[in-house]
Formats: C-alpha cells, structure tokens, sequence
C-alpha cells in the first residue's frame, strides 16, 4: 500500500534523479490513521423542513433565566459591600487631606493674626495715626476704691 511518506521518497528532484539511490532499501512506513477513509459530501436541501417546537423548551429557558438573575443577584450582594467599603475608603482619605490642609490653612491665618495684634505692630499703628496717651489726670477708672460699683447690678 503506497503512502504520502513513500510517495514523497520516491519524488524525483528537478533533474529528473531520484533522490533515493537505488542500492538503498525502503523500509515501508506506517499508513496515517483513517488514510483510507474517504468522505463525500451531499448538498440537503432543507428548505421545506419546519422545526417542530418543544412544549418543554419554554418552561427550560425561563429556569434558565431565573437561575441566572438569581446567581447575578447573589453576586452582587456579595461584592457590594466591599465596594462600598473601598469607596468609603478614597472618601476618607480625600478628607484627611482636606483636613490637612485647612490646618495647614488655620495655622498660616493664625500667625498673620499673631503678627497683626503684636504689641509693636499695634505702636507703629498709633504712631502713623498720631494717637497719643491720655494724661494721668483724665483717666478715669470704673473700679473705685470706695466700694460703690458704677454700672454693676448687684442682687440685694
């Protein structure tokens, strides 16, 4: 039985020689699996075939689809709270570094305000309005020695 290996052992290359001398013996190989096996192919035509409908087909589907929107929902419920969890996360710490910077904020306004109501800013101030001390003579304090109080209610 010749085979395609055989064959190709006795091809003759473009001169016209074989490319197996002739003192040399071939040892026949073994044929492929189902060499010997032919198939042909047979146009049907099934234009005029109508498929005959499953009354069971219906109620399989709908299964199908419950199941599956039940799986779907399972699915859901189990990985929801993570995200919530991993949103409250990015949440948290967006705030923290808004937290951070207003502190950052609250500290620089403060060391302005520090420097606005320093006793020497506040001279400096006087003197470029021309605001001068009072003479001890016209000074008059609300706290008298006497023990009469001035605008001081007092329960009797």
């Amino acid at each position: 039985m010749a085979t395609l290996a055989t064959a190709y052992n006795y091809a003759k290359d473009a001169a016209g020689h074989s490319s197996i001398s002739r003192t040399s013996t071939v040892k026949p190989l073994r044929a492929f699996a189902n060499e010997d096996i032919y198939f042909y192919v047979k146009r049907i035509d099934n234009s005029r075939i109508v498929r005959q409908v499953d009354p069971r087909s219906g109620g399989v589907c709908w299964k199908t689809i419950g199941s599956v929107g039940a799986a779907a929902l399972l699915l859901i419920g189990v990985l929801l709270p993570s995200a919530y969890g991993l949103l409250a996360g990015y949440q948290i710490q967006s705030l923290r570094g808004e937290a951070q910077r207003l502190a950052g904020e609250q500290a620089s306004l403060e060391l302005q305000e520090a420097k606005m109501l320093s006793p020497a800013r506040m001279e400096e101030l006087a003197r470029q309005q021309q605001f001068v001390d009072p003479e001890p003579a016209k000074v008059v304090y609300l706290d008298s020695k006497d023990g009469s109080s001035l605008a001081l209610n007092q329960k009797q």
